[in-house]
């Protein structure tokens, strides 16, 4: 049997339900997290929880859990389902009310619901390195929100998948925010230079760890806007996600980067990465940097 968290309750899978008009489905009014799960531990839990709770106040939701609890029914989820790689998903929407685009009357109760899914770590494409494409950033102005509104990401990713890409590298105008469900960085002449968080791009958790890891070693980093010229004559180039952890990009529209094959610095940096799971998590069984 498989569970579910639902509304604070840890239920068989089959049975957790959401009403037809809760505006999660309607308005994909709601926000949600991807937690990663090594050795049955859940990775940098502590700051996917806090990115919720700041996702949901900024879109008025209170959170009607305490960051304790929510971090006690999802490792207790993870145990009765016994995962030990993968991935925990949670979202919480405005709730079930008759349908109106503005807010629903006090008293509705948000919906919170978490699942659990297997997920390998992508060991073949930390080794040896993704193709991406390069395509238009259309998605709204408020991308530091995690909400459920994701039909802009969705687009640019089905297009890289048609290409036989791993990710699409978003633009605006000239400057590069960020992937279609990552966040992106270059290496020139020995310095880590990525977009700085801010409304355009999401301020991602493996982002932040990857930055702790420059400060805390020998490594230059720098947090600015860079543009797509500085992509295409950058020495190393590789995106950042719960999911892909520290992947070197080889291809960008099918020019490669440099010589193609993953470089120095992000070889550093996966290995500082995966020092870090393990100091969370525990040793991992399948790692990248040996």
């Amino acid at each position: 049997m498989e569970f579910a968290i639902l509304n604070g309750s840890i239920i068989n899978r089959s049975e957790a339900k959401v009403d037809i008009e809760d505006r999660g489905y309607q308005f994909g009014d709601g926000v949600y997290e991807v937690i990663r799960v090594y050795n049955g531990k859940l990775f940098t839990e502590n700051e996917h929880l806090a990115r919720f709770g700041k996702s949901s106040e900024s879109i008025d939701i209170s959170l009607p859990y305490s960051v304790t609890e929510l971090a006690n029914l999802l490792e207790e989820l993870v145990l009765k389902n016994d995962l030990q790689m993968g991935i925990v998903y949670m979202q919480m929407t405005r709730g079930a009310a008759p349908r109106n685009h503005a807010y629903p009357a006090k008293g509705i109760t948000p919906t919170l619901v978490a699942y659990t899914k297997e997920f390998p770590r992508p060991v073949d494409s930390l080794q040896t390195g993704v193709k991406t494409i390069l395509l238009d950033d259309i998605r709204w102005l408020r991308c530091d929100i995690k909400s459920l509104n994701l039909l802009g990401n969705l687009l640019a990713k089905q297009k890289a998948a048609e290409q036989a890409c791993y990710e699409a590298i978003q633009h605006r105008s000239e400057t590069v925010t960020e992937g279609s469900s990552s966040n992106i960085f270059i290496v020139k002449n020995g310095v880590v230079i990525t977009h700085p968080s801010d409304p355009f791009i999401l301020k991602g958790i493996t982002k932040d760890v990857i930055i702790q890891q420059c400060l805390a070693s020998t490594i230059q980093v720098e947090e600015r806007p860079f543009s797509i010229e500085e992509l295409q004559q950058a020495d190393e180039v590789f995106l950042s996600s719960t999911t892909s952890e520290v992947m070197p990009i080889v291809e960008i529209d099918r020019n490669r980067v440099k010589n193609g094959t993953p470089g120095p610095i992000t070889r550093k940096l996966q290995a500082l990465f995966e020092k870090e799971i393990e100091k969370q998590c525990g040793a991992l069984p399948d790692k990248v940097i040996v």
